[in-house]
C-alpha cells in the first residue's frame, strides 16, 4: 500500500508560520505558507518595506579609519582592479600585479599543476606568488593585498589528503547545529594549510524541485534548519565576532550563497527562474540569511538565478536595497561564475548594470581583463558613479583588513601553514565520523534487521562499498568529482574498510568482490550503490527516478528470494523514486553522500557502540513517484526517520513510477551541459588507438581534449590537434542509431563552435556506421574567438553514401595540426528551427 510516514519529531517539520513569527518580530504581518502557496496574482515588485529589518554591526572605528587613509591613495584603475576576481588558471602573478585584481578565486578544476586538486606545498607556493604580486608597491603609492577564494563546500576537497565531510543534505539530515559549527571550524583550519582566506560557503539555499542538481548543497526544504545553521556555520569558519579569536589563526572569510532562492526555480533548472510571490521569497529562501548576517559573514554571493524574470546579478532593490538596507549587510557582494555576463545588456566582459545594482566584486573567471577595461571606461564616462565604486572598494576593504590580510604576512608564514600533519588529526576524523553516523536516515528496518551481528558472514555487494569517490559525490577533488581512486584519499576510509573492521573485530567473515555471485551463502547481503557523482548544471534531470548505474539491483530481489535479509545503503545526492530496490530490502538506509569517513556507515550498520542510534531524520520528504508533479505526492514525509527498535513496518510499495504513461521523446541531444548525453559517450581516435573519455583534460596521439565555458561553466569541450595525424573526436553508442526518418525529415546536425586561434578553422565532420571508416566529411568553417552556431543537414550525409540507418558515430570531427576549437551543445534540430 502507498503510506505516508509522519514522525513524533515535529521539530523537523518545515514550518513556514513559525519562521514568519520570527519575522513578525522585527517586521508587522506574518504570511503561513499556505496562503503563500495559493496566491494565484505574483508581482514582481519588491517591497523592501515589508522585510525584516536586521540592526546593522557596529562598524569597527579602527578599520573604517584605515579604509578613510587608504581610499584617496589608490588610483582609479586600482579601484577598478580591487572589484575583480579572475580564476588562477587564467591569470598570472604578474598580472595580479598590474592589472591589481582583488581577488583570485580557484574553480572547480582549477588547482595549480596538472590535476584538479593539489598538495598543500603546490597550493602555497602559488599563494605566495599572488600575494607577493599584489602586495608589490612598484607604481603605486599603496599595494592591497588580494584575497583567494575556493568552493570548500564539504570540507577542502580541493586538497590532498583533507577531510571530505558529509554533502549538506546528510548534514541537514542530522539537524545538529553544535556540530555543524565544529564541521565548520575544521573546514577553516585546513584550508588554513593550503593558504587560502576565503571559502565560499554555507550555501543557504532552501531547494524545493530535487531535479536541480545542486539539491545536495542545500540543508533542507525547512528554511528552520537553513536558518539554525547559516549563522553557525559562518561563526565556525570565522570565529565569533566581537571576539578576541574572530578571524584569527585558523579561521577564513565565509561567503553564505547564493542571494536569493536558487532553490526555488522552475523544474529545478540551474541558474533558472523562480516564479514565486514575494512572500515566499522574504519568508522562506532569505531564512538562512537571517542568522547568517547578525553572525557577522563577511561577503555574500548574488545567484545565477533570477526571479520573476529579474537576474539577481543586476537587480538593485535585492542585492542593494534589501540586502544592504533592510538587512544590514555591511560586507561586500561577489558574484558568481561569469554570472554578471547574464543580466540583460551585459556580457561576459561588460557589464555596468551589475555593479551599479550592488555587486561588488564580479566574479569574471576567464573574462576579467575585458572587464577591467570596460569597467574603468564605465566608471570614466560617469555610467558607473564613483560614489558606487568607492562604497564596493569600501566594502571590500572592510572585510580585507577584519580578516587581518594587512598584517599576516604571505600565506607560508602564516600559522598552520603547510603543515601536512595538521590534515586528517584524528579529533576531526572523528567529527566527521560522527557527522556520517548523524546523517544516516533509517527508512526501512522490517524485522528489525539492524543493527547486524558483525560476527555473522556478511556479504558486501555494490559499486558504492570500495569507492570514496562515489561516497563523496560532487565538488571532491574536481568540480563534478567523477573518476577518482582511493589512492587520491590518504586519509580517507572507504565504507567497505569500515565494514571490514568491524566484522574482523568481532571474529566474522567478509566476503566481497566484483565477480561475487548470487549462489554465495551468506548470513546476511550489504548491498552499497547509488547515484554516481555529479555538480551543478550537470545534475539536473529531469524527474526523480532512481538510474541504477555499475550495480545490478536485480541481485537484491535474488538475494531475497533465498530468504537472505538484504540491507541497502543507498548513496545520493536527493531523495530518488526507489520503490523497487526499497521492497527488495529488508531494511534500507538513505546515507546521502557521506564523504572520506565510511566507517561512520558501519558505526550504524552493526551498531559498534550501544550508544549509537539512528537519530537522522529526512530534511526533504522523499518522493512516492519519479514523475514531478504540481501535486507533490510523498512518500515518507519531511522529518521521517526509524531507529533500532522502531516499530514501523514497510509495507510492499506499488511500483509505478509515474513516468509509465509520460510519452517523453527523444530529443536528439548528444551533448549538452558539458556532458555527451546516454546512451552516447565520446570516443579519441588515434591510429589504432581508441580511448572513451572518462575524465577531463584526457588525450590520444596528438589529439587533447578539455572542458571549456560557452554559456555556462565548463558546459563545452576545447579540442586540440597538436600532431598532422587528423585524429578524431567522435560521440558514439554501442549500437547502431536509425536516423533515415529525421534525414529525411530535413533534420540538421546543429552546434556550437568558436575557433580559440586569432583566425578562421576549418575542420572536418562526419556520421559514421559501423563498417565505415568515417572517411566521407563536410568541411565547415569555424569562426575565430566568438561561439557560432552551426548546423549541417543530415541529408547532406546520406548523400554522401552514409547509411543513415546505422548511425553509430552521431559526430566525427577532425581537423588539422593546429587546429585549436571549442564546441557546445550538440543535438538535432529542424531547418524551421531558430
Amino acid at each position: 500500500m502507498n503510506i505516508r510516514f509522519n514522525t513524533p519529531r515535529l521539530k523537523y517539520l518545515i514550518s513556514a508560520i513559525s519562521l514568519g513569527c520570527f519575522i513578525t518580530v522585527l517586521v508587522l504581518g506574518c504570511t503561513p505558507k499556505k496562503e503563500i502557496e495559493q496566491k494565484k496574482e505574483i508581482t514582481a515588485s519588491v517591497n523592501p518595506e515589508d522585510w525584516p529589518t536586521i540592526k546593522p554591526l557596529p562598524l569597527d572605528p579602527k578599520i573604517e579609519a584605515k579604509i578613510d587613509e587608504l581610499l584617496p591613495k589608490l588610483t582609479l584603475a586600482q579601484k577598478v582592479g580591487q572589484v575583480i576576481q579572475a580564476d588562477n588558471a587564467s591569470i598570472t602573478p604578474e598580472e595580479v600585479k598590474k592589472y591589481r585584481l582583488g581577488s583570485v578565486l580557484s574553480g572547480g578544476n582549477s588547482a595549480p599543476g596538472s590535476l584538479a586538486y593539489a598538495d598543500t606545498k603546490a597550493w602555497l607556493a602559488l599563494a605566495d606568488e599572488f600575494y607577493n604580486a599584489s602586495i608589490d608597491t612598484e607604481g603605486v603609492e599603496v599595494a592591497i593585498p588580494y584575497i583567494w577564494g575556493i568552493d570548500a563546500v564539504h570540507g577542502h576537497a580541493n586538497l590532498s589528503g583533507a577531510i571530505v565531510f558529509p554533502h549538506n543534505i546528510g548534514l541537514g539530515a542530522m539537524n545538529n547545529p553544535d556540530l555543524i559549527e565544529k564541521i565548520a571550524a575544521v573546514t577553516a583550519h585546513e584550508l588554513t594549510v593550503s593558504g587560502h582566506d576565503w571559502t565560499f560557503a554555507p550555501t543557504l539555499a532552501v531547494p524545493k524541485d530535487l531535479r536541480w542538481g545542486r539539491s545536495y548543497e542545500g540543508f533542507s526544504e525547512n528554511p528552520e534548519i537553513v536558518k539554525s545553521y547559516g549563522g553557525r556555520i559562518v561563526t565556525g569558519l570565522q570565529g565569533r565576532i566581537g571576539e578576541e579569536g574572530f578571524m584569527g589563526a585558523g579561521r577564513v572569510i565565509s561567503s553564505a550563497k547564493h542571494f536569493l532562492a536558487d532553490g526555488a526555480t522552475e523544474k529545478g533548472v540551474d541558474q533558472g527562474n523562480a516564479l514565486i510571490s514575494e512572500e515566499e521569497l522574504r519568508e522562506i529562501h532569505a531564512a538562512g540569511y537571517y542568522s547568517a548576517i547578525p553572525a557577522g559573514v563577511q561577503t555574500v554571493m548574488a545567484s545565477f538565478s533570477s526571479w520573476q524574470g529579474r537576474k539577481l546579478h543586476g537587480d538593485k532593490e535585492l542585492l542593494t536595497d534589501v540586502l544592504k538596507g533592510k538587512l544590514g549587510f555591511n560586507g561586500f557582494v561577489v558574484g558568481d561564475w561569469n554570472g554578471h555576463g547574464q543580466v540583460p545588456g551585459c556580457s561576459n566582459t561588460d557589464c555596468a548594470p551589475s555593479l551599479n545594482a550592488g555587486l561588488d566584486m564580479y566574479m569574471a573567471p576567464d573574462s576579467w581583463k575585458g572587464l577591467y577595461e570596460s569597467t574603468l571606461k564605465h566608471v570614466k564616462d560617469g555610467t558607473i558613479p564613483m560614489t558606487r565604486l568607492d562604497d564596493a572598494v569600501r566594502r571590500i576593504l572592510r572585510v580585507k583588513i577584519a580578516s587581518g590580510i594587512f598584517t599576516k604576512g604571505a600565506p607560508s608564514t602564516r600559522e598552520n601553514a603547510g603543515n601536512e600533519k595538521l590534515l586528517g588529526l584524528p579529533e576531526n576524523r572523528a567529527i566527521a565520523r560522527q557527522a556520517v553516523r548523524e546523517s544516516m536516515v533509517l527508512l526501512k528496518n522490517n524485522n528489525k534487521t539492524l543493527p547486524l551481528d558483525a560476527s555473522k558472514t556478511i556479504l558486501v555487494i555494490g559499486d558504492g562499498a570500495e569507492s570514496i569517490s562515489k561516497a563523496s559525490g560532487g565538488w571532491t577533488l574536481s568540480w563534478q568529482g567523477k573518476g577518482h581512486t582511493n589512492k587520491e584519499f590518504p586519509n580517507g576510509t572507504s565504507i567497505l574498510d569500515g565494514i571490514k573492521e568491524a566484522v574482523v573485530k568481532a571474529g566474522g567473515k567478509l566476503i566481497y568482490g566484483k565477480e561475487v555471485t548470487t549462489n554465495v551463502k551468506a548470513d546476511v547481503v550489504i548491498a552499497i550503490y547509488g547515484e554516481d557523482p555529479y555538480a551543478e548544471f550537470q545534475g539536473d534531470v529531469q524527474n526523480l527516478d532512481f538510474v541504477p548505474n555499475g550495480f545490478d539491483v536485480k541481485k537484491l530481489a535474488t538475494f531475497k528470494s533465498k530468504g537472505i535479509p538484504v540491507v541497502s545503503v543507498f548513496l545520493s545526492g536527493r531523495p530518488l523514486w526507489t520503490n523497487t530496490e526499497i521492497n527488495n530490502s529488508d531494511a534500507f538506509v538513505a546515507a546521502w553522500l557521506p564523504g572520506s569517513e565510511g566507517a561512520g556507515i558501519s558505526d550504524m550498520l552493526f551498531q559498534t557502540d550501544p550508544s549509537f542510534e539512528f537519530t537522522g531524520r529526512l530534511s526533504f520528504s522523499w518522493p512516492a513517484k519519479a514523475l514531478v508533479s504540481k501535486n507533490k505526492e510523498t512518500l515518507f514525509e519531511l522529518g521521517y526517520g526509524l531507529g533500532y527498535t522502531s516499530p514501523e513496518k514497510v509495507d510492499r510499495l506499488p511500483e509505478i513510477s509515474g513516468l509509465e504513461n509520460s510519452t517523453v521523446a527523444s530529443t536528439g541531444i548528444f551533448f549538452n551541459k558539458g556532458a555527451a548525453v546516454a546512451p552516447w559517450g565520446l570516443w579519441l581516435n588515434s591510429d589504432n588507438l581508441t580511448k572513451q573519455v572518462a575524465s577531463f583534460p584526457t588525450s590520444v596521439g596528438g589529439l587533447i581534449i578539455s572542458k571549456t565555458d560557452h554559456k555556462a561553466q565548463e558546459d563545452a569541450l576545447r579540442i586540440q590537434w597538436t600532431k598532422p595525424d587528423y585524429d578524431q573526436m567522435r560521440i558514439s553508442t554501442s549500437l547502431p542509431s536509425n536516423m533515415s526518418k529525421e534525414a529525411n525529415d530535413g533534420k540538421q546536425l546543429t552546434f556550437f563552435a568558436k575557433s580559440f586561434k586569432d583566425k578562421n578553422t576549418v575542420i572536418k565532420i562526419s556520421m559514421c556506421t559501423e563498417d565505415s571508416s568515417c572517411d566521407k566529411t563536410i568541411e565547415v568553417n569555424i569562426t575565430s574567438n566568438d561561439w557560432k552556431e552551426y548546423s549541417i543537414s543530415l541529408s547532406r550525409f546520406a548523400k554522401l553514401g552514409i547509411d543513415m540507418t546505422q548511425v553509430k558515430s552521431v559526430l566525427m570531427i577532425t581537423a588539422a595540426e593546429g587546429v585549436d576549437i571549442g564546441i557546445s551543445t550538440i543535438r538535432l534540430t529542424s531547418a524551421t528551427d531558430d
